[in-house]
């Protein structure tokens, strides 16, 4: 069996997924909407992730891959595949299923604190995690929450992750990324204009505290989805 993993920046990739697709032994092919504007076959995949990015999910006239890759995550809900959609692929996995995106009051850059549901704690995805836990996140919006999905996870910003059916979840944190991945963020967070006001140095220090921990969360998610879609 094959995974789609979506794309959308060279340093916003599968992450620590990658390592747990690998060692299930399930082969993990790449769409990058922005690079190709056509999507792949769907029907060859048993499970969808998509990831993040610098692109913004009410940006369609300056990137219109954005409504290719909503349809696209229409139709996968449409078919029941199971997909897992990471920050930006959460927001527009919300929209795809009929919810708004807007713009939050803050952003959320670094570590903040997130509360598990009494949904979220029965969870198979979010469950086995902590009840308050420290995520690690870099998002400026924040989505609603679809009529036809149940909340799991929130912070003091908004929903931090919802689950729509029994094998469809959106995450507004990193829970793949890799320390690599996030400094490389941070050498470039002037071009943020919602991250002016984080000192770069001292949330460096921090991930390096912090990120072991972290990945082994990410791992531990990412293998308890493969076990939902039923691929291993």
């Amino acid at each position: 069996m094959t995974i789609l993993a979506i794309v959308h920046q060279p340093d916003a990739g599968p992450g620590v997924f990658a390592d747990v697709i690998a060692e299930a032994g399930i082969e993990l092919d790449t769409w990058c909407p922005p690079e190709q504007p056509e999507p792949p076959a769907l029907d060859r995949y048993g499970a969808v992730i998509s990831f993040g990015g610098d692109a913004h999910p009410d940006q369609d006239s300056e990137r219109p891959w954005l409504v290719t890759e909503r349809n696209v995550l229409r139709d996968l809900l449409k078919a029941d595949v199971p997909v897992l959609g990471v920050c930006l692929g959460a927001e527009l996995l919300a929209q795809a299923a009929g919810a708004a995106v807007r713009r939050a009051g803050r952003p959320e850059i670094g570590f903040h604190s997130v509360q598990i549901t009494d949904a979220g704690a029965r969870d198979v995805l979010l469950g086995p995690i902590p009840p308050r836990f420290q995520a690690l996140s870099w998002h400026s919006y924040q989505c609603e929450l679809p009529v036809i999905a149940t909340a799991l996870a929130r912070s003091d910003a908004g929903i931090q992750a919802f689950r729509i059916g029994s094998r469809t979840w959106g995450i507004q944190f990193h829970a793949e990324v890799t320390q690599a991945a996030f400094n490389s963020w941070l050498d470039d967070y002037e071009d943020d204009p919602d991250a002016e006001t984080i000192n770069p140095e001292e949330l460096r220090a921090e991930l390096a505290e912090r990120i072991v921990a972290w990945n082994e969360l990410g791992r531990a998610m990412c293998r308890r989805f493969l076990a939902a879609a039923e691929l291993v």
